[in-house]
């Protein structure tokens, strides 16, 4: 469990704008005995912007593998007794039962997206990680893909449910092969931060992701993005999200006969009475006149 680390006087209050999801622990024991999560469960994940004094020391290892994935500031990890740089765009997995320490540089200190993940076929990956990468230390051509991917996971966690248990499997395994992948090819180009972010938003839509986080996802100070996201797509981050939970309601009003409330419910707001206003507002129309207007 990542949040209060004190064995190396790591902030006990978390950091600021920060987003963890632990599983207790009867709900993994629940989740390693089901069909899909019993190969590959996230018992943990989350977000540490600009994680001061972050780090661990754990002398028989975790007890899970843990995925670290650094996309700004800079770190260090020391694992089979070496003691190696994180930087931004590496990545690292620690194999679970393993010695390891890691801890966030002084000066910027690193941006982490984690996760701990066990399971059937956990092992199994982790060593074909290692073997493709040749160090415990990835670096990626871009983060962003895989940050987003643990972002993912950390949504599927927040939702407490067994589905939401499965999603987090699944973005955990994308990650993993995505590693498993990279080190198998030379690191090319990448597309450049607004294109990574606005995969990131097509992806997880209808779920909302804050600006800050959005920034730290494609290494760039949240003032930046904002501007650059601005100039390039022409509205502000969350207006353009705010645009495609509408395209969606548009889509499920001409295309099935749910309700206003489910249809609210499936773009992600909770109120349909605050769903119906807003709709309103941007197409001068109520949602239910909006599904009865000539084809």
């Amino acid at each position: 469990m990542e949040e209060t680390p004190t064995d190396d006087g790591a902030m006990r209050d978390g950091f600021a704008g920060q987003r963890m999801v632990v599983v207790p622990r009867p709900a993994v024991r629940a989740a390693l005995n089901r069909p899909v999560t019993r190969r590959l469960a996230v018992t943990d994940a989350g977000y540490f912007p600009r994680a001061a004094r972050h780090g661990r020391i754990r002398p028989a290892g975790a007890a899970e593998n843990v995925l670290l994935v650094c996309t700004d500031g800079a770190g260090w990890c020391r694992l089979d007794g070496a003691r190696l740089p994180v930087g931004r765009s590496d990545a690292v997995v620690l194999p679970a039962r393993i010695a390891h320490e890691y801890g966030a540089a002084e000066e910027r200190p690193w941006t982490l997206w984690w996760l701990h993940f066990t399971g059937g076929d956990a092992d199994e990956l982790v060593a074909a990680l290692r073997a493709s990468a040749g160090s415990p230390v990835s670096h990626l051509a871009d983060p962003a893909p895989l940050a987003s991917l643990v972002s993912q996971a950390i949504d599927g966690l927040d939702e407490a449910t067994l589905g939401g248990l499965v999603a987090a499997a699944g973005a955990a395994w994308q990650a993993l092969a995505t590693l498993i992948a990279t080190g198998r090819r030379p690191s090319g180009g990448g597309t450049g931060p607004v294109e990574r972010a606005l995969a990131h938003l097509r992806a997880t839509s209808p779920r909302r992701t804050s600006v800050d986080e959005l920034a730290a996802m494609v290494g760039l100070s949240t003032s930046q993005f904002a501007g650059l996201f601005k100039e390039q797509v022409g509205v502000p981050p969350l207006r353009y999200q705010s645009d495609l939970r509408m395209a969606r309601a548009r889509e499920l009003l001409d295309t099935t006969d749910l309700s206003v409330a489910a249809v609210a419910e499936a773009c992600g707001y909770d109120d349909p009475l605050y769903f119906s206003r807003q709709f309103t507002r941007l197409h001068s129309v109520a949602p239910s006149r909006y599904r009865q207007r000539p084809s």
